[in-house]
């Protein structure tokens, strides 16, 4: 029998695997992260054929685990606004490791030079720089 979600607590990969262990749920915080989206229909038009029946389900895993915010667009009120919590900017480092590790050992890497250059010469700063962009921190 699996173990329930609040169970999962204790080991730490244990834990990490049950809030991002599914390669949707990474592609979905890659897109809130590194690609702008914070719509529905954004991740859906990402290109990566995510089901609207698995994002509805991913999306609602990560606002439980509080990784995502969830909230009325205040300009279009029948839209929905998709953001990083404090628990998922926290991520950025570990989603910048994920990048620079796949970039090392994927033949086809599709990670522009430029970023790995940066990456690979101050992580720190790029993690920083990329939570700076990000619409919740812009202008602080």
């Amino acid at each position: 029998m699996a173990k329930k979600l609040d169970e999962w607590h204790g080991c730490p990969m244990r834990y990490a695997a049950a809030m991002i262990g599914d390669r949707w749920k990474l592609l979905i915080l890659r897109d809130l992260t590194l690609k702008g989206a914070r719509r529905y229909r954004d991740f859906l038009d990402a290109g990566e054929g995510i089901a609207t029946n698995i994002l509805a389900s991913r999306l609602v895993q990560l606002e439980d685990a509080g990784i995502v915010n969830r909230e009325q667009d205040p300009k279009n009120a029948a839209r929905t606004i998709y953001s990083l919590t404090p628990k998922g900017t926290d991520l950025i480092p570990t989603l910048l490791a994920m990048i620079a590790w796949s970039a090392q050992w994927d033949p086809e890497t599709e990670v522009p030079a430029s970023f790995e250059r940066a990456l690979r010469s101050d992580a720190e700063a790029l993690a920083h720089e990329i939570r700076d962009k990000l619409p919740q921190f812009a202008g602080e």
